[in-house]
């Protein structure tokens, strides 16, 4: 008690504070989520994220390589497809020769140690913008678990590291980790996003990928079918166990910054890794805000990192990453 103890003593100087701190966030810690454009020597910006671009295949592998110097050794990919490929069905998420196989194959061929973990949804590929299949005016689960499936094991053979569903279709873990078995991919992991809100963050990621749901009267208008309700704590410690009973190796929770606590909840009740995606809204807020002047940027950037890495994550995907690495390496 005061005076014995004063805390201030631990706070003295910047190398106490160093010796005693609790939490170090270091570029291991880090995913980096990047989207594929088809074509080559192609680099589109995406006003909405400054600094995030959409890349072809040839300039993601170069930026893959300097990621992997930097230290970070895990990417989290998308892909943007042509209109002309997109149906109901998402048949082209397992084409051996899409642009999505492509792109982890020309990944690993450059750079082997780099972990790659491709999304598995059918958003991208889905006329409707949707997660799932399509019938009778709602998300059909099962069918859709199916094409999550081939869309998984193509993955697999196409050299993923693991296998990313963002979904939230019920029941997919399993039938996509008995998927990889079968097909002979038992080392092939799951990341599994199992506390996936439906958030009002997300809006610069769906101009990425063109992948926001269309506006139609015969189809749901969002996705709050299948992404969880953003009021409720004990859906998601659920989803997590749920997850882990399934198969999954690392199960995730996204968005970020706003659901720390379910971050805590879901590492105090789970035995694997807990992933957080720091989302393309976060990411936005804080550029915008720096570039009026409003915020330092570098400072909230590490302070939103370590905060993450406090409540528990094993890992962040972050659109911070490269920025963050490139700082902790001064």
């Amino acid at each position: 008690m005061f005076p014995l103890e004063r805390g201030r003593r631990l706070r003295v100087s910047e190398s106490i504070r160093s010796l005693v701190r609790e939490t170090i966030v270091t570029p291991a810690d880090f995913m980096f989520p990047m989207f594929i454009a088809e074509g080559s020597n192609v680099e589109e910006a995406i006003p909405s994220m400054p600094g995030i671009y959409r890349r072809s295949i040839d300039l993601t592998v170069k930026e893959v390589k300097e990621l992997y110097a930097l230290g970070i050794r895990a990417v989290n990919i998308y892909v943007k497809v042509g209109e002309h490929l997109k149906d109901n069905t998402g048949k082209e998420a397992w084409n051996p020769n899409g642009l999505m196989q492509q792109a982890i194959k020309a990944i690993k061929d450059a750079c082997p140690e780099m972990i790659v973990m491709p999304d598995v949804a059918l958003d991208p590929y889905s006329i409707y913008g949707h997660d799932g299949i399509i019938g009778k005016g709602k998300i059909l689960n099962d069918p859709t678990v199916e094409a999550l499936m081939q869309m998984s094991v193509s993955h697999a053979a196409a050299g993923a590291d693991f296998v990313a569903p963002s979904d939230m279709m019920d029941g997919r873990v399993l039938r996509i980790r008995q998927a990889l078995d079968t097909s002979g991919y038992t080392d092939v992991g799951i990341m599994s996003y199992s506390a996936k809100y439906a958030s009002a963050f997300y809006g610069p990621f769906r101009d990425a990928l063109d992948s926001a749901p269309v506006d139609n009267a015969e189809i749901p208008k969002d996705k709050k079918t299948y992404q969880m309700d953003y009021a409720n704590r004990l859906e998601a410690i659920k989803e997590a166990l749920y997850d882990v009973e399934e198969g999954a190796d690392i199960v995730m929770v996204k968005p970020g910054m706003a659901y720390l606590d379910i971050v805590r909840e879901v590492k105090d009740a789970v035995h694997v890794p807990v992933a957080v995606f720091q989302v393309s809204g976060e990411y936005a807020m804080v550029k915008a805000a720096s570039e009026r002047g409003w915020l330092d940027h570098d400072k909230i950037m590490m302070e939103q990192l370590t905060c993450i890495k406090r409540a528990g994550a094993s890992l962040i995907s972050t659109y911070f990453a490269k920025e963050a690495a490139i700082l902790l390496s001064k």
